[in-house]
Parts: structure tokens; sequence; C-alpha cells
């Protein structure tokens, strides 16, 4: 869950204790915004074939209607490529946020001298990253 931000490291004095670090910055908002936008888009198509489907005929017979239905849709895709960037953003700064170097300088640990810390591996981010272009 990212809006928790926090995760446990060894302090490797004693190897039995761990130290909760926090990460610097708030990364839902994006996430939140998409999820939302999506929410309303499917409550908008569910109201919008019960008018097609019901309410045809007045579909049909008001102009205002059709109009109505494209600007609301356009607004949709604008506010839909906005959140993929958002979401895009917020990857981002997830990325930076929980890479390796940032995370070994946050450790007091790692500060001491005569004390080396190394990187195991790069978290795989593909997953996350195919999120964004889906």
């Amino acid at each position: 869950r990212l809006y928790q931000n926090t995760f446990e490291m060894p302090e490797c004095k004693g190897e039995s204790t761990t130290q909760t670090l926090h990460l610097i910055g708030d990364f839902s908002a994006p996430a939140e915004f998409f999820v939302t936008l999506g929410v309303f888009s499917f409550l908008y198509t569910m109201a919008a074939l019960v008018l097609y489907l019901r309410f045809h005929a007045l579909y049909g017979e008001n102009k205002k209607i059709p109009f109505v239905d494209f600007c609301i849709t356009v607004c949709f895709a604008f506010f839909w490529l906005v959140a993929a960037a958002a979401w895009g953003k917020g990857l981002t700064d997830v990325k930076a946020a929980t890479r390796p170097a940032s995370l070994i300088a946050a450790m007091m640990v790692c500060q001491d001298a005569g004390v080396t810390c190394d990187v195991g591996t790069t978290p795989a981010m593909g997953l996350a990253n195919i999120s964004v272009v889906r």
C-alpha cells in the first residue's frame, strides 16, 4: 500500500531488532485520483447505457442530449490522460524513494565509520511500469 510509506530494516548491531524508517512524501494522491476517475467513468458509463437503451427515443429527439454526452465523454478522456500522467509521476516518485542508494543513505547504521553497506539486488519494477502503460 503506497500511502503507508514505512518499511523495516535490520539495525545490524544485534540482528534481533529492527528500525522503522519512513519514506519522505505522500505517494497516494496520484493513485487515488486514477481510481476515483475510473469509478466515476464506470458510473457515467452505466448511466449513459441506461439512457441509450431505455430512453432511446428521448436521446434521438432532443439534440442537446447527444452534445452534452459528447462533451462529458471528451472531459473524461482528457481527465483520463491527466490521471495516467499522474499515475506515471507517482510511480516515478515511488521508484526514486525506494531506490537502493536512497535506502542505504537513510539507514543510520550505514553512516558509521568503517561500515560498508551493499545493495543485494535492484527491485524489479517491470509490472509497475506496465501498469502505467496499460
